[in-house]
Order: C-alpha cells, then sequence, then structure tokens
C-alpha cells in the first residue's frame, strides 16, 4: 500500500501543497489558510479522520468512533488499515498532538 500512496506526491501540485503546509509556521495562518483551501465540510471530514484514529489506537470499538465520529464504518476501517500498514502519517501527527497537550497548562479549581 505505501508504494501507491506515495505516489500522489510525484504531482506537482500535491508537492505545493505539501510544501505550503510545513512552511505556515502559526497555527492562526495555517487555519485561514486551511479555511480558504477546504469547505467546513473538509474541514471537519479530516478533523474526524484524525479524531477516529486516535479513538482505534486508544482500542475503542467501530461503533463508538462511528457515533461519536459521525464518519461511516468504511472510512473508520480505512483508517484502521492505514494506521497498520500505511505511511505512517498518523504517527507523526500523534506526536504532534500529544506534544501540543503537554504544554497546555491544567485547569485550576476556582
Amino acid at each position: 500500500m505505501k508504494k501507491d500512496a506515495l505516489k500522489v506526491w510525484q504531482d506537482n501540485n500535491a508537492q505545493q501543497f505539501a510544501d505550503v503546509l510545513t512552511d505556515i509556521e502559526d497555527v492562526q495562518s495555517m487555519k485561514n489558510f486551511l479555511r480558504d483551501v477546504m469547505t467546513e465540510k473538509e474541514i471537519i471530514e479530516i478533523s474526524s479522520r484524525l479524531e477516529a484514529a486516535k479513538m482505534l489506537k486508544a482500542g475503542m470499538k467501530y461503533t463508538t468512533i462511528a457515533e461519536e465520529t459521525k464518519l461511516s464504518s468504511r472510512t473508520i476501517a480505512r483508517i484502521s488499515e492505514w494506521l497498520k500498514n500505511g505511511c505512517k502519517g498518523y504517527d507523526e501527527a500523534f506526536i504532534v498532538v500529544n506534544q501540543h497537550h503537554a504544554h497546555i497548562p491544567p485547569v485550576s479549581a476556582a
């Protein structure tokens, strides 16, 4: 699966897109860019896929993931397959997510 999955990056437009994503340095600029190039539905869909991947890694059931993310069981199955046999992109994303969560101070009781 990896070889076919990487084929998309041979396209100059796709490569340019990846370059832009990696070069945007602050969250607000990234949000602005993504909002301009994607619909709200696409942003929600991709965000839900990341959440589903986290839930799969945590051992949650497909039915629970489908209920919480509103993704189809087929999409969840694809995410599961990518987690096992993909390009390890979700693993890289989890590192970023964990780094961001480590920087969030705990909420104190008032």
